[in-house]
C-alpha cells in the first residue's frame, strides 16, 4: 500500500521536517513483517522457544558486577471485555441469521470460547505464555551473567502493583532462584515506588491527547483499509455491507492478534485478514506509540523523558553499587508504557533519533514491536575493571529484549561504554524533567 502523505491542513505537522533515522539491518521492511509483529505490544517475546543472539566478548580485563533491569510484563489476557463482547455481538448475529462461513463458524466458536474465559476475571492477567516469558528471560540472566548471579548476590526486585507485573517478577525470580538457591532476594510491590515505576506524568498526557485529535487522527483516516474480512467471515455480502460494515474489524483483529498469547488459542488472523488489514492495523497502533513515547516534535519532544524519574533512579542504584565487593541486581517489572519511553529517552539502537512526521516511522525503523514485545526489558550489565575499585574503571552494556544495543555516546570498545561518559550524559539530558515523589 502506498504511504499517503498526511494532510497539508493540520497546522501542527505542516511546519514540521523529519530526520533521518539509522535502520539497523534487522529490521524488516513494512512489507516483511509477520502477521505476529503487526501485533504491536500484542507480540510474544521473541526469545522464548529460540536463543537469543550471541553477546560480544567482554574486553579483556572486565568482569561484571552488576545488573540493572526494568521489563514489562510477560503476555496477558485483554484489559475490559469491550473487544470480546462486539466481536461475539456481531459474529453471534451472523450465526443466528445463518450469515457465517465455515471459517465464520470456526473463528465464532474461538472468540466465544476466549470471550467465555475471559469474563471468569481473567482481564488484564498474565496467562501461560507469559508466566514462562519470565521464567526463561531469569534463567539466562543467570548463564549470561553467573559472576553476578551466585550465592553471594543481592537482588532488589520490585513490581508496580499490578497483579501481571507482580506474578512476572515471581516467575522470573523463581528460575533465577531455581538456578541459583542461596542467594538473597527483596521484593517488594509499592505505591510508594509508581512517582519511577509508572509515572503518571501530566504534561506528557495533555500532549498526548492533543496528537490523538490531531496529527494521530489523521494518519489514521490516511490508511483505512477497506473492510475485505467481510467475505471471509459472512456468507452474504450485502448483508455484511449493510449489518457489519468496518465496524467488527478492529475489536476482532486485536482479539485474535492477542490469542498469540495463549497456548491454547488457535492462530486465524491470516485466514481471517488480508495483508493490507494487518498492515494498516499495526501502521496505526505503531504511530500510536510514537504519540505516547517517541521523540517528535508533534508531542514537543516531551514523551521521552515521562521517563527521567526512573532513568535518574537506575543511575543512582547502579552508582550505589561502583565501589561494592558484592554482586547484585535491581530488577523491575512493570508496563509497555514504560519500557518503550525509556528506550526512546536513552536513546537505544537510534529510537531517540526525532522522527516529526508520522509517515516516516514505519519506513525509517521505528518499529513498536522491537521496542515492547510483551515480555520486553532493558537490562544495564556493569563490568569493573580486574583490581580496580573505581568508578572510571566500570564499563556498561546494555541489552534491549537480550539484544545488544547501541548507546549515544562514543565508544571504542562497542557495544561497551565506559559508565561515566554515559552516566554523565543521561544526567544532563533528563535534569530538567526529575520530579520528586508524587504519592499522596
Amino acid at each position: 500500500m502506498k504511504i499517503n502523505k498526511l494532510l497539508c491542513g493540520i497546522a501542527v505537522i505542516s511546519a514540521l521536517a523529519f530526520n533521518n533515522i539509522t535502520v539497523r539491518a534487522e529490521r524488516a521492511g513494512i512489507d516483511n513483517i509477520s502477521s505476529h509483529e503487526a501485533a504491536g505490544s500484542y507480540y510474544n517475546y521473541p526469545y522464548q522457544d529460540e536463543t537469543p543472539p550471541a553477546q560480544t566478548p567482554v574486553p579483556a580485563g572486565y568482569e561484571p558486577f552488576h545488573l540493572e533491569h526494568y521489563g514489562r510484563h510477560g503476555s496477558r489476557w485483554h484489559i475490559g471485555y469491550s473487544d470480546f463482547d462486539k466481536s461475539y455481538d456481531f459474529l453471534n448475529m451472523a450465526h443466528q441469521q445463518h450469515k457465517l462461513t465455515p471459517l465464520g463458524e470456526r473463528t465464532f466458536a474461538v472468540v466465544s470460547k476466549i470471550r467465555d474465559d475471559a469474563r471468569q476475571g481473567r482481564s488484564g492477567e498474565l496467562s501461560d505464555i507469559g508466566a514462562r516469558q519470565h521464567q526463561a528471560i531469569g534463567k539466562r540472566m543467570v548463564e549470561n551473567f553467573p559472576e553476578i548471579f551466585n550465592s553471594k548476590t543481592y537482588i532488589d526486585a520490585r513490581s508496580t502493583v499490578v497483579i501481571r507485573s507482580i506474578l512476572s517478577m515471581f516467575n522470573a525470580l523463581d528460575a533465577i532462584r531455581s538456578e541459583v538457591p542461596d542467594l538473597h532476594i527483596k521484593t517488594d510491590a509499592s505505591a510508594a515506588d509508581m512517582y519511577y515505576m509508572n509515572y503518571d506524568d501530566p504534561e506528557a498526557k495533555a500532549l498526548r491527547l492533543h496528537a490523538d485529535t490531531t496529527a494521530l487522527r489523521q494518519f489514521n483516516l490516511a490508511h483505512t483499509c477497506k473492510p475485505d474480512y467481510l467475505k471471509t467471515l459472512f456468507n452474504d455480502s450485502v448483508w455484511a455491507a449493510d449489518s457489519v460494515g468496518s465496524e467488527l474489524y478492529k475489536p476482532l483483529i486485536k482479539v485474535l492478534l492477542n490469542t498469540q498469547s495463549h497456548s491454547d488459542q488457535p492462530w486465524l488472523v491470516d485466514s481471517v485478514f488480508s495483508p493490507e488489514e494487518i498492515k494498516c492495523y499495526w501502521l496505526q497502533r505503531n504511530a500510536l506509540w510514537s504519540t505516547r513515547g517517541g521523540n517528535s516534535k508533534i508531542t514537543y519532544n516531551r514523551m521521552p523523558f515521562s521517563q527521567a524519574n526512573l532513568l535518574n533512579n537506575i543511575i543512582a542504584s547502579a552508582d550505589s553499587t561502583l565501589t561494592s565487593s558484592t554482586p547484585s541486581a535491581n530488577l523491575r517489572y512493570g508496563h509497555d508504557t514504560v519500557v518503550l519511553p525509556l528506550a526512546v529517552l536513552m536513546e537505544l539502537d537510534n529510537f531517540g533519533e526525532e522522527i516529526n512526521d508520522l509517515e516516516q516511522l514505519a519506513q525509517r525503523g521505528w518499529h513498536d514491536y522491537l521496542m515492547v514485545p510483551m515480555a520486553g526489558n532493558i537490562q544495564m550489565i556493569f563490568y569493573r575493571k580486574n583490581g580496580s575499585s573505581s568508578p572510571d574503571d566500570v564499563l556498561v552494556k546494555v541489552l534491549l529484549n537480550e539484544r545488544e544495543a547501541t548507546l549515544p555516546v562514543d565508544s571504542d570498545l562497542k557495544p561497551y561504554y565506559r559508565w561515566s561518559d554515559v552516566r554523565d550524559y543521561y544526567l544532563k539530558k533528563i535534569a530538567p524533567y526529575i520530579s520528586t515523589n508524587n504519592y499522596q
